[in-house]
């Protein structure tokens, strides 16, 4: 299961990266980071069911790392010019350009969670574990609210 997991990210951010390559601009931003947001997803389903299953810490090392670096390349992915106007469907909303500071913030909020569990995930610390999973969960909520459209 994890050897799957582990291709489909790979083959998603190569495919995202491969549309931004092809000379797609902002669209190819979009198509990568709605890719990459997808599998953050996948990730954090794959922790909370190996929480729930009473698996190690450490059975979650994979999916933590990717998870905190995906947590510090979200500002990255939101540069100018790649929201509605760029002519691909996306759920961010305008608040993401013109509070840049705010959206920072909460991806900065996000990144040191989601670094926390990586280190957590190298332990054997269960409860620690869980409980920073749902910190990381609050901190990918806490930005949705206000960044993502419904």
């Amino acid at each position: 299961m994890r050897k799957w997991i582990t291709a489909a990210v790979l083959g998603l951010l190569c495919v995202g990266g491969a549309a931004n390559a092809r000379g797609e601009g902002e669209a190819g931003v979009i198509q990568g980071r709605q890719a990459a947001m997808l599998l953050s997803g996948v990730a954090m389903g794959s922790i909370k069911a190996s929480i729930d299953a009473g698996q190690a810490p450490a059975t979650q090392r994979f999916n933590s790392r990717a998870l905190a670096r995906w947590a510090h390349a979200v500002p990255g992915m939101f540069p100018a010019g790649s929201g509605p106007e760029a002519g691909v469907p996306t759920k961010a909303r305008p608040e993401v350009w013109s509070d840049r500071a705010g959206f920072e913030a909460k991806a900065a909020d996000y990144a040191a969670a989601a670094d926390r569990l990586a280190e957590l995930a190298a332990g054997e610390d269960a409860a620690a574990f869980a409980a920073e999973w749902a910190a990381v969960r609050q901190s990918c909520n806490a930005c949705h609210t206000v960044y993502k459209l419904d």
